[in-house]
């Protein structure tokens, strides 16, 4: 099973072990693969680290859930960049003795484009002309293909370059921190320095990408769990179910609360009152998929009496329609669906409440953990399809109420019921 950082590969084996038995410790280990030396001379900006948890298949029901629920795979685009790396000799495994032979570099634009001292479209003295006997996995029609529509892609804009990675995530963070109030192009948002978030002090220094939405509530409890120690911690409302599965996996365990009703939370205070301690409480507002809101006024009351913090998923809703970081210390979020919208790359997101009880040893403690495990390339492609993502919204909003509408006067009585909720949330 592939990782993108040793770190993430150790949770899975971690995992692993701890539902296995004893005899399995020396069958579940970490193969770690790193740039070769020659990479830094030659290759392009962009670099990949991989890791491989190697396991018995008896234990593969086990390590599909690090998979399933954690969301700290490899993406498709980083999985295609580390295959090519692999086989062209520009990855490989960390301490490895093999002597390395010349392989083909990593080129962008069809080969018709290039000169024989070119890498990666970049003019270098003594370079070496790839010829297609170097990649024999790859017939050199497929190759020139591919190397073709990547050019293309490249040069009419409807890709960018992966060297503007960093200036992407950017972007992304100040779309999510608010300050970006309007569909702006990359250029824009980079010049964008000042601007009144979605609450007063909030910048982009706050946000951290992910790249998946379980990746960003995985991380956010294992940060939690860092920052103020193993509690359980709580599940208030019917949840997405790898939100669940993660609170009850990782950490001391959880209680569930899956109504998110007003006498649920009674009964919450009730255990507060005498001496329950918990971690924090993971909610989703709206809830997905029975669209249920908590109330959050009631739940912040309470954190702030009872010492624990509070997670907001707002997926569902997005920051532009609800505002919920008043009533949390971290909202979470996946940038999959309605942020990127179309439906070809992942993401997600956490956001620190600057004003939070626990802002500052979450802030150290994200600072001294947090791994950008976000791909290059999918920043791109995030960072692209969300540029109008303000507009979207707003049609996406007029849409559902006029949809809503027509389903409330139809024959179908049992829609009334159903999507009051769904303009709640618009």
């Amino acid at each position: 099973m592939l990782f993108p950082s040793a770190k993430t590969a150790h949770i899975c084996r971690s995992f692993i072990l701890s539902k296995s038995s004893a005899d399995d410790s020396h069958s579940v280990r970490v193969v770690d693969f790193v740039p070769s030396p020659r990479t830094k001379a030659e290759s392009a900006n962009v670099t990949s680290f991989l890791s491989s948890v190697i396991y018995p298949k008896e234990l593969g029901s086990i390590a599909k859930q690090v998979w399933q629920h954690t969301g700290n795979g490899v993406s498709s685009r980083r999985g295609e960049f580390c295959h090519s790396a692999l086989r062209d000799g520009f990855l490989v495994e960390k301490q490895s003795t093999m002597t390395e032979t010349v392989a083909q570099r990593i080129c962008k634009g069809p080969r018709r484009y290039q000169g024989k001292d070119t890498v990666n479209g970049s003019f270098r003295a003594g370079g070496i002309h790839p010829s297609p006997t170097d990649s024999p996995m790859v017939t050199d029609g497929v190759r020139d293909g591919r190397e073709h529509i990547q050019f293309i892609e490249e040069r009419f804009g409807r890709n960018l370059n992966t060297s503007l990675a960093d200036q992407a995530k950017r972007a992304v963070r100040r779309r999510i921190a608010g300050v970006l109030k309007a569909d702006v192009e990359l250029i824009e948002a980079l010049k964008k320095t000042s601007g009144e978030g979605r609450v007063a002090g909030l910048t982009e220094s706050d946000v951290f990408l992910f790249p998946t939405g379980m990746s960003s509530i995985f991380n956010s409890h294992q940060m939690l769990l860092a920052a103020r120690g193993a509690m359980k911690s709580i599940c208030f409302g019917f949840p997405y179910i790898d939100t669940l599965k993660t609170l009850e996996k990782w950490g001391p365990g959880c209680l569930f609360y899956g109504n998110g009703s007003s006498e649920d939370i009674d009964d919450l205070e009730a255990r507060l009152d005498s001496g329950g301690k918990f971690l924090a409480v993971f909610t989703e507002f709206p809830g997905n998929p029975l669209l249920k809101s908590p109330d959050l006024k009631r739940i912040r009351s309470l954190s702030d009496k009872y010492d624990f913090a509070v997670v907001v998923d707002e997926t569902v809703g997005n920051f532009l329609n609800i505002n919920v970081l008043p009533y949390a210390d971290i909202v979470v979020s996946s940038l999959t669906k309605i942020f990127s919208g179309d439906s070809n790359v992942m993401g997600g997101s956490a956001v620190l409440n600057p004003h939070g009880r626990y802002y500052s040893s979450l802030k150290d403690t994200f600072a001294r953990d947090y791994e950008d495990n976000l791909w290059a390339e999918d920043a791109i492609f995030l960072e692209r399809n969300s540029r109008d993502f303000v507009s979207r919204i707003e049609k996406i909003n007029s849409t559902t109420e006029e949809i809503t509408e027509m389903l409330k006067g139809s024959s179908l009585g049992m829609c009334s019921s159903i999507f009051p909720v769904l303009i709640a949330c618009v």
